[in-house]
């Protein structure tokens, strides 16, 4: 059932986007500004609360669906069910416009519009980059955002698919990322107008890390595999802790390796005094780069084949395992 479910969101994905800005996203905005509201009371233990019922919520809300459908209508419906969720959660084209519209820029020798389409997505001052620059911050973003809407899902759902749960997988991943953004935000207060508490932020970035921690060396190892085994498997060991983010180090040093380029160094510089306060330690900065060649246009096309190469790889995987659990 795993295997046919993402597939399937896959493609549907691919052929029909869902736009950045639909009711699932608003409502879930709205959801995670009203839990905190009568929850989070500064500490830690309530903190930790508002996190549970937050993500806990529409996980199990999804998970009492699934087997409603699979008990009285059949696997057949509970597939869709999977496949409209995985649609919700999983998919290049949520951000991949930003990719494309950037490299489109690049490709007609416009780097004032590279500049301002890589501000207006990462909300930064990218006015004084250079044309190689622009390159690696877009590869960096791309990438992580390729693990986070694809390959970290896939991870979680896959994995819990195995025991019958996971539409759990895929909706913990997809909130307990998207509220580690939301509550470190200042700019979206809580419904009461009030701002989200240090304790709240501290813990969901906390449950961040850890719910990302297998799925992100999960991708590095797929880019591994499909790309330089050996310079991939050099940068992760080495040159991961160029980066403060441990997850995202792990899987832009393995990047950096498999294509042989230059990941890291300086962080975007954000677009104004309250984003500075917010991304003072910004998670894709370093404090050096990855050895390699220095970014160039025509990487983009390599870091595009070797994501594609290793979705193809764990959708054969995931195929393989559903095929011995059906014969067996």
């Amino acid at each position: 059932m795993s295997f046919f479910s993402i597939f399937l969101a896959l493609v549907i994905e691919q052929v029909r986007p869902m736009s950045g800005r639909h009711f699932l996203h608003d409502s879930l905005r709205q959801w995670a500004s009203w839990v905190p509201r009568y929850v989070d009371a500064g500490q830690a233990p309530q903190a930790w609360l508002a996190w549970s019922i937050t993500v806990g919520v529409p996980a199990l809300l999804v998970l009492a669906v699934h087997w409603l459908l699979a008990l009285t209508l059949g696997w057949v419906f509970a597939v869709a069910w999977n496949v409209a969720l995985l649609y919700a959660t999983l998919g290049f084209r949520q951000f991949s416009h930003h990719f494309t519209d950037i490299r489109d820029a690049l490709e007609e020798g416009n780097e004032t519009l590279a500049r301002e389409l890589l501000a207006q997505w990462q909300q930064v001052d990218a006015s004084a980059l250079p044309r190689s620059e622009i390159v690696r911050h877009v590869i960096e973003h791309s990438v992580i955002d390729a693990h986070r809407h694809v390959f970290g899902v896939f991870f979680w759902y896959a994995l819990l698919s195995v025991v019958g749960l996971g539409p759990v997988g895929a909706v913990v991943y997809r909130v307990a990322e998207f509220t580690s953004r939301f509550w470190a935000d200042s700019r979206a207060p809580r419904t009461d107008g009030q701002l989200f508490s240090e304790s709240l932020t501290q813990v969901t970035a906390q449950a961040w890390q850890w719910a990302d921690w297998l799925p992100a060396r999960a991708t590095a190892l797929g880019f591994a595999i499909v790309g330089s085994f050996e310079d991939a498997m050099d940068g992760w060991r080495h040159h991961a802790q160029k980066f403060p983010n441990d997850n995202n180090g792990v899987i832009l040093a393995a990047t950096a390796g498999a294509i042989h380029i230059q990941l890291g160094g300086a962080a975007l510089k954000p677009a104004s005094a309250l984003d500075a306060e917010l991304d003072a330690a910004d998670d894709l900065a370093g404090s050096g780069s990855t050895p390699g060649r220095v970014p160039e246009l025509g990487h983009f096309a390599q870091v595009v084949g070797l994501v594609w190469r290793t979705v193809v790889m764990w959708l054969v995987f995931v195929a393989l395992l559903t095929l011995a659990n059906v014969l067996g």
